[in-house]
Order: C-alpha cells, then structure tokens, then sequence
C-alpha cells in the first residue's frame, strides 16, 4: 500500500508541475483561459493527502514500536 500511494504522489507532483507551467504559459500569452488555473487544483488536492500520509507515516511507525 505504501508503494502504491508513494508512486501515485510521484506522478501527481508530475501532472501538477504540468499544469502550473501551462498556467505561467497561458499568462504570458495573456489568455484568459482561467480554467487553466484551476488545473492545478485537480492533482493538488490528492498531491495533499497523499504527502500528509506519507509525512505521518515515520512517527506511526515509532508510536507502534515497543518501548
């Protein structure tokens, strides 16, 4: 599980880099595409939850270790 969720935030920091480099490029194009912006929302959001998970993991881990 805990490969899975790793790879998966791999690939969404990827589509999320995507997308905030079209966002910059439809800016200077001066487009007025805004739902270019809101592009990045959509990798952002599963980006945040699976870095919190992965961010929490080491201190479960502690916590269930026997003192």
């Amino acid at each position: 599980m805990s490969k899975w969720i790793r790879q998966t935030h791999r690939w969404l920091s990827i589509t999320f880099t995507i997308a905030v480099i079209a966002n910059i490029v439809a800016m200077f194009q001066k487009s007025d595409a805004t739902w270019i912006g809101f592009l990045a929302l959509v990798p952002l959001i599963p980006l945040l939850f699976t870095g919190l998970y992965m961010f929490v993991q080491p201190y479960l881990a502690k916590s269930r270790q026997p003192s």
